[in-house]
C-alpha cells in the first residue's frame, strides 16, 4: 500500500487530547503575547573576540547616545508600539548598567548578551546570557583574555538570572564537556549555541558537515550526561546542526529577509543601533550574519517558535516543537522552569528527513 495512504492526518484538536502534550501547550501558550526587538546599547567592548559580528558592517560607526531619559522616551515609545520583551546587546551591554537599568524599568522582560567579565546589577532584572567559546585555552586563544571561565563563575555563580551560553565552533567541540563538568560542580545552567559566521567570514570558526555531526552527537551526550544543567532538547540539536541554516529550513521572519509587513514579526521587530536609530533592511536578531550559515540560538528562538502549525501534524514533531518552545522560554524568561523532554528521539524539521541529517 502507498506509505502515504498509510499516513494518518490528524487535526489540532487530536494532539491536544493527548493530556501530556495538551499540559505542555497550556503552560508555553501563556507567553505567546512576548514582543520582541533589540537594542544595541554600546559600541565598546572589554574584549575583541575572532569572528565577532558586531564588529561587522556600518553599526559599529554609530553614535553612542548615552543619556537615560532618551532612552526611557524609546522604551516608553517601544511599549505604546506592543513591545513586551528587550534584548539588550551590541558589543558589551555590561559596560553601561544604568542604561540596562532604565530599559528594565520600562519593559521588565527581557534578557541581556553579555561575556560575563563585569556583573550586571542585581537590580536589573533581566536573564543574562553569558557567553562561553571554549575552555580557559580557547577563550585566550579566540578571546583573547585569560581566565575567562573562572571570572564568569565568580560574577554570576547562584544568580538565578544567569544561563552560561556554550557557543560550538568548528574547534572547540572537545571542550565542552569538560566546560560542562566544571559549570555543573557550580551549580549554573547552560544552553547551546552555534557559531553563524558573520557576512563574508570563512575562517576557521565556521562549521562544516563534518563539525555540525559531531556537535550533534556531543550534545545529545551532554543532555544525557547533564540533564540538571542543560536547557536543551533533542530538537534543539536537529534545528541547530542540521547542514541548512535556520532560513533554509523554516523561512526566517525577521525584516532583514521577510519583506512582509502584515503581521509578526515582519511588522513588529526593530533592531536599534546605539544612536536610537534603525534599519528594516539590516533588521534582525544577529545582524550582519550571513543568513545561510545562520544557526543561531537567538534567531532560533523566533524562526523556529512561530512555525506552530507547520509542526502540529503528528504527535512526535508536535512534541518535539513543544520541547523547543519550553527550551526557549527557559533560556528567556525569569521565572521559568524548563520541564522534561516530552520527545526522547530526533525528529526531522517539516519537509525534510532524518537522512538529510547524516553527513
Amino acid at each position: 500500500m502507498n506509505e502515504n495512504l498509510q499516513k494518518k492526518t490528524y487535526r489540532f484538536k487530536d494532539l491536544l487530547a493527548d493530556p501530556e502534550i495538551n499540559r505542555r501547550w497550556e503552560r508555553v501558550r501563556r507567553y505567546f503575547f512576548m514582543r520582541e526587538s533589540t537594542y544595541d546599547m554600546t559600541h565598546r567592548c572589554n574584549i575583541r573576540c575572532d569572528g565577532c559580528y558586531y564588529y561587522e558592517g556600518d553599526k559599529q560607526f554609530a553614535r553612542e547616545n548615552l543619556d537615560p531619559d532618551q532612552w526611557q522616551q524609546l522604551m516608553k515609545a517601544e511599549k505604546e508600539r506592543g513591545i513586551t520583551y528587550v534584548v539588550l546587546a551590541g558589543a558589551e551591554p555590561s559596560l553601561v548598567p544604568d542604561l540596562c537599568d532604565v530599559c528594565f524599568q520600562e519593559i521588565p522582560l527581557g534578557a541581556i548578551a553579555s561575556n560575563g567579565l563585569r556583573k550586571i546589577p542585581e537590580s536589573v532584572g533581566y536573564k543574562i546570557h553569558v557567553s562561553v567559546w571554549g575552555n580557559d585555552g580557547t577563550s585566550a586563544r579566540i578571546r583573547h583574555r585569560e581566565g575567562m571561565l573562572k571570572q564568569q563563575i565568580s560574577n554570576y555563580q547562584g544568580d538565578e538570572r544567569a544561563v552560561f551560553v556554550y557557543t560550538f565552533t568548528r574547534d572547540n567541540i572537545a571542550d565542552a564537556e569538560p566546560v560542562l563538568a566544571v559549570l555543573a560542580e557550580a551549580g549554573c545552567k547552560v544552553t547551546f549555541n552555534m557559531f553563524s559566521a558573520p557576512v563574508g567570514y570563512e575562517g576557521p570558526l565556521r562549521h562544516t558537515e563534518t563539525s555540525l555531526k559531531l556537535v550533534r552527537e556531543t550534545v545529545m551526550a551532554l543532555l544525557s550526561q547533564y540533564p540538571d544543567t542543560v536547557l536543551f532538547s533533542p530538537y534543539n540539536i536537529v534545528a541547530h546542526t542540521h547542514p541548512l541554516s535556520l532560513h533554509d529550513l523554516y523561512a526566517c521572519p525577521y525584516p532583514r529577509m521577510n519583506p512582509s509587513k502584515a503581521q509578526g514579526l515582519g511588522r513588529s521587530f526593530r533592531q536599534y543601533r546605539t544612536d536610537l536609530t534603525w534599519n528594516r533592511e539590516a533588521a534582525c536578531c544577529v545582524p550582519d550574519t550571513d543568513c545561510h550559515d545562520c544557526r543561531h540560538y537567538a534567531a532560533g528562538s523566533a524562526v523556529v517558535t512561530a512555525k506552530l502549525f507547520r509542526h502540529a501534524t503528528d504527535p512526535d514533531t508536535f512534541r518535539s516543537w513543544l520541547d523547543y518552545v519550553d527550551t526557549y522560554l527557559s533560556v528567556w524568561v525569569m521565572g521559568y522552569e524548563k520541564g522534561e523532554n516530552l520527545c526522547s528521539r530526533f525528529v526531522p524539521p517539516p519537509g525534510h528527513a532524518l537522512s538529510d541529517l547524516s553527513c
